[in-house]
């Protein structure tokens, strides 16, 4: 009889030399995340993850060198080992294979837990050792592995006498408040105790959810801990309950996170929020330079640079409002600040101008309520220019009037856009459909949103005047392949980075998503929904994903290349700054960015007039 595909997977953990170290608890958790696919041919492996053979035959395969190497069952390859896939190797099943896949996040918690399997496995992208810097390292470490004890919980009744008698008896900052069945309800911490109860002057024998937080911000076992990280660096919270599926999992906080506090974004965006005014904003923004510097040096993807540097930037602009708020008093009527740009999609450097706006409740009355919301906006553009971030030159930020209006008006703005796509419309339409909430009433922009989405899907007319504006940024590409630099100016010699590589792939994946309708902003979930809806296919969006990758490193490597040296940031690179394998990676970038400018040009272009 022959065994189900779970026996296979269970034995051949039990039998594997690496995997036989583990617990029986840590073997039946990493048995139930694993999935059991069939290879055959020329197999399609993900970089993040480990793959165990269960049965068959697999040659990887080094086409460049001319090397082949036979695996049997039992074997490991991929993630963590030195048979890492797709580079360099290749995986090929000729008679067919079966295999377990375990994601990168699992294999680390494992490796976490059991510092054994070290000796076979290495945790970390392209098997890289782990930084020097600790907070670093949260990029490719799973939420599963700082997890250090069993959740301490309390039902909702339980006294706050008790509640404070058990967070001093267990040593601990927080408690968890679940019901009978056990779900998360709330969730109290050291701060709420001394807040909400003692300085309130609460009767200690009330219920301990009275100075709950109830439904807290959770985070799963098996998220990366950089997820956790910009969670609170977000929302200016240092607890943050873990659950696997329903269950909780226990407690993570800021503490767990990092121990180098001067340079953590968590940290830094704990700092900010305790500033008063702007010139305090202004010198804990100052350190944003180092941190770039400190994640260049890490060897930090460009994607995770980008999230944790606008991280820094959502919460200066949150304690800007919070500060306006607290100087002009509350506002009138609803309203949400909007980033636009970069800071919208989350690839922010530490050079950037500001691009913002103001969508207001429809109640607005610009008699009544235009004076409060024009000083209420230059304010906060004026606090940002303090903290770095320059005015936009094109003023396309909340203190320009035309930028600061009710949501029926910013419908008006983008149906005008849609229907009649001038060059300055679709100018705009570059800046304005990469809008993300960072304070205030969100679902104004979430309205706003969902509008202009069912206007601009399938709409050949405008997406064809897009495409057009988009292929007027094109990569440095001249003759032969060669790079092409700037010709003349402050720059002559240099290759913008920015606007002829970094712009040309955030065009293209805006128009994946403003043909499909989607709502992702940042560029690589745009690109990724974009192949799941088969806007684009999986192979050429993991090109462009991988360009937009390289050339956005080169360019954060570039600008903390110029902060050490006491420089201010810029886009412009030599090419003798790069090595002879970069310069041929980067040409290889610009290839796949021009073969994708040609083929959407291809498919709106012909038909537009």
């Amino acid at each position: 009889m022959t065994d189900s595909p779970d026996a296979r997977l269970r034995t051949a953990l039990l039998t594997q030399r690496a995997l036989a170290l583990l617990d029986d608890s840590a073997r039946d958790a990493l048995a139930a995340a694993a999935r059991v696919v069939a290879f055959d041919g020329e197999a399609a492996v993900e970089a993040d993850a480990l793959y165990l053979l269960l049965d068959g035959h697999i040659d990887l395969i080094d086409a460049d060198h001319g090397g082949r190497v036979a695996l049997a069952p039992g074997e490991l390859f991929g993630y963590g080992t030195a048979a890492r896939v797709p580079e360099p190797w290749t995986v090929r099943a000729d008679r067919g294979a079966t295999v377990a896949r375990f994601a990168a996040t699992d294999i680390d918690a494992a490796c976490a837990a059991h510092p054994a399997l070290r000796a076979f496995i290495v945790p970390g992208p392209g098997a890289a050792p782990r930084s020097s810097d600790p907070h670093l390292n949260l990029m490719t470490t799973p939420v599963r592995a700082l997890v250090k004890r069993a959740p301490i919980t309390l039902a909702p009744d339980t006294t706050i006498r008790a509640a404070a008698q058990l967070m001093r008896e267990q040593r601990v900052s927080s408690v968890l408040i679940v019901d009978e069945a056990g779900h998360l309800y709330g969730l109290v911490t050291d701060r709420d105790l001394r807040n909400r109860a003692v300085a309130q002057g609460l009767d200690i024998d009330r219920p301990v959810i009275d100075i709950a937080t109830v439904a807290p911000m959770t985070m799963d076992v098996r998220k990366p801990a950089f997820d956790a990280l910009l969670l609170m660096a977000r929302h200016n919270i240092h607890h943050v309950p873990v659950v696997d599926g329903d269950r909780v999992a226990g407690m993570i906080t800021a503490t767990d996170l990092t121990e180098q506090h001067s340079t953590s974004a968590v940290y830094l965006a704990g700092d900010i929020y305790k500033q008063t005014t702007v010139e305090g904003l202004a010198a804990a923004a100052s350190r944003v330079r180092q941190l770039q510097q400190n994640l260049a040096a890490a060897g930090a993807t460009a994607y995770s640079t980008g999230h944790i540097i606008t991280a820094v930037t959502d919460a200066i602009t949150c304690r800007l409002v919070q500060l306006a708020e607290a100087k002009f008093g509350p506002a009138p009527v609803d309203y949400v600040w909007v980033a636009a740009g970069s800071q919208a999609r989350s690839e922010q450097t530490a050079k950037s101008d500001q691009d913002n706006c103001l969508v207001i409740d429809d109640r607005y009355d610009a008699a009544l309520h235009g004076d409060y919301f024009k000083a209420f906006a230059t304010w906060v553009c004026d606090g940002l220019d303090a903290c770095g971030y320059i005015h936009c030159p094109g003023e396309m930020m909340a203190m320009t009037d035309q930028w600061r209006q009710p949501k029926a008006r910013w419908m008006q703005y983008f149906r005008k856009w849609v229907d009649q796509p001038e060059p300055k419309a679709l100018m705009l339409t570059c800046v304005f459909f990469d809008l993300r909430a960072i304070y205030g009433k969100s679902a104004l922009l979430d309205e706003l949103r969902r509008d202009v989405l069912a206007h601009t899907r399938d709409n050949r007319i405008f997406l064809a005047y897009m495409v057009g504006n988009a292929l007027s940024h094109t990569p440095p590409l001249g003759l032969f392949r060669s790079l092409s630099t700037i010709r003349s100016g402050d720059n002559k010699g240099t290759l913008d980075l920015k606007h002829n590589g970094i712009v040309p792939v955030v065009d293209l994946a805006r128009v994946y998503a403003l043909a499909g309708g989607h709502d992702a902003v940042n560029t690589h979930d745009r690109l990724a929904v974009a192949a799941a809806s088969g806007e684009i296919s999986e192979q050429a969006a993991r090109d462009l994903r991988d360009a937009l990758e390289f050339i956005a490193t080169l360019r954060i490597q570039h600008q903390a290349r110029q902060l050490a040296a006491g420089l201010n940031a810029d886009n412009f690179l030599r090419p003798d700054e790069l090595s002879n394998f970069e310069r041929s990676q980067l040409k290889d970038a610009f290839s796949v960015v021009q073969s994708l400018q040609n083929v959407l040009g291809q498919r709106y272009q012909a038909g537009r007039f």
